[in-house]
């Protein structure tokens, strides 16, 4: 699982290393078998012509005694001449009659309790059952390997006279001396190869995934917004240009895809803003018909109440012209862009200025210091606290026992910060995605730009406004924007 959050480069480069250090361990293997069964080759080859020369003088000793040549007179034929064909060919040698009794060894006397006096009935049937009349015994005694090869030795009728037993010990000195030595050399050859193969995996893994770093970075910076870059990379393998060219056909389609896109939400949108303007201005037309109609029916120019009913037609008139205006003048506020004109200015008097005038006693202003200085357009920051106070006051009930609302001003090390906190309704887990989305509001009145508004101007100011909000307790939005 680890291994799957390695970067490819990492893997192919741990692959490599991995492949040369795994090579050098099965050649390791392999030459320490092959030395093994060099050596056990060897020992049995070697014990066969040892044998093959130890039978030859022996025969040449049968054929010039005057003995008969029968086991009985054995121990007297080879009496000297068993110790100097041991001395010659470097090897025990020992003399059994066929029913496996010992009758002469080269070996010394006071050594002599040391060889096994009767062969076992094991070995005279293995001897006596095979084609060759030929048993190799193989035991290990002290970390020692030792053969011991039995044959008949025959008379010149070649009628088996007797057992020929021939010890043989495999020194595996030499052969682990070798070994060992080639053990070294390999050992020195393969940390030179691990040397070069990680240098040769760190490039080779660099060049392989350079490209696909590439293609990674262009992937990362894909933004629907904005023009992308298309991927020009130079010699590369066929699969890197298959996936460099599906990258850019993707790149042409996401950017049709963007126009239409953009196309579709700006006809969407205006769609739904008429729908939206159509919508508020029929409210107040409603009325303005009825009240005209009722004045018309009504009119009587004798009627002693007649300058106050005029009056009190022309102030319902006026009363829904000035809701139609400001619906016309909040659509407008919100369709301009905040014009970007910085000024250096006192951010707590700025606030104190768009504070006084609501006449709300619960509102109160609490600035950190007595002077904050930051660069920001006065107008657009009145704007952003007016609507942030004025959400907050109608966030609270009218018949709230303890209304309250706190504007605070402060201070980090590169932002000034404005807070403002009510204890009103506070706002669902359902709305609150969708509180600074145009047009969406919870009240009975207003166009539900006000919060759209500051979001706008707040971020293009590369300031930001968030909040937090627990239902029935209040709400706390805090605007950052930078000093400078």
């Amino acid at each position: 699982m680890a291994l799957k959050k390695l970067s490819l480069r990492s893997r192919i480069f741990i692959a490599m290393i991995l492949l040369v250090l795994l090579a050098s361990v099965l050649i390791g293997a392999v030459t320490i078998h092959q030395y093994n069964e060099e050596a056990r080759e060897y020992h049995a080859d070697r014990l066969e012509r040892k044998e093959a020369a130890i039978r030859r003088s022996i025969d040449l000793v049968i054929d010039k005694t005057s003995f008969p040549v029968i086991p009985e007179k054995l121990p007297y034929i080879f009496q000297k001449e068993i110790f100097n064909i041991a001395h010659v060919h470097g090897l025990q040698i020992n003399l059994y009659d066929l029913e496996g009794e010992l009758l002469k060894s080269s070996k010394a006397a006071l050594q002599i309790n040391t060889v096994n006096e009767c062969l076992s009935a094991e070995i005279l049937n293995q001897l006596s059952n095979t084609a060759e009349h030929r048993y190799v015994l193989k035991n290990e005694t002290n970390g020692k390997v030792f053969q011991s090869s039995y044959s008949y030795i025959t008379d010149e009728k070649f009628k088996n006279i007797a057992i020929l037993n021939i010890p043989y010990l495999e020194d595996d000195d030499i052969f682990n001396r070798e070994l060992n030595e080639f053990l070294v050399r390999l050992g020195y050859a393969y940390l030179v190869m691990i040397l070069a193969a990680i240098v040769l995996a760190y490039f080779i893994s660099k060049y392989i995934t350079q490209s696909l770093k590439s293609i990674s970075d262009k992937l990362n910076e894909i933004r629907l917004e904005k023009r992308n870059k298309k991927i020009e990379i130079e010699s590369s393998g066929a699969e890197i240009e298959t996936l460099v060219k599906s990258y850019n056909s993707m790149i042409d389609e996401l950017e049709e895809s963007a126009v239409q896109l953009a196309t579709s939400e700006r006809e969407q949108a205006w769609r739904e803003m008429a729908k939206q303007v159509a919508h508020e201005i029929k409210n107040p037309l409603t009325p303005m018909r009825l009240s005209v109609q009722s004045f018309q029916r009504k009119f009587d120019p004798e009627d002693e109440n007649i300058q106050q009913k005029v009056s009190e037609y022309s102030n319902t008139l006026i009363q829904q012209i000035d809701t139609m205006s400001s619906i016309a003048s909040a659509f407008s506020n919100f369709a301009k862009m905040p014009a970007q004109q910085k000024e250096e200015l006192d951010v707590v008097h700025v606030v104190k200025l768009a504070l006084d005038i609501f006449n709300e006693n619960y509102i109160h202003f609490i600035p950190q210091e007595k002077e904050i200085i930051a660069n920001f357009d006065r107008t657009q920051l009145i704007r952003v606290v007016t609507n942030l106070v004025k959400n907050g006051i109608q966030a609270i009930p009218e018949d709230a026992e303890n209304p309250r609302i706190e504007v605070r001003v402060y201070t980090d090390e590169v932002n000034v910060n404005i807070t403002v906190e009510d204890n009103g309704l506070g706002i669902s887990e359902d709305n609150k995605h969708k509180v600074f989305e145009p047009k969406f509001t919870t009240k009975t009145s207003g166009m539900g730009l006000g919060l759209a508004m500051v979001k706008k101007i707040v971020e293009t100011y590369n300031g930001t406004i968030n909040f937090t909000s627990e239902y029935g307790k209040g709400t706390i939005f805090t605007v950052a924007f930078p000093k400078k």
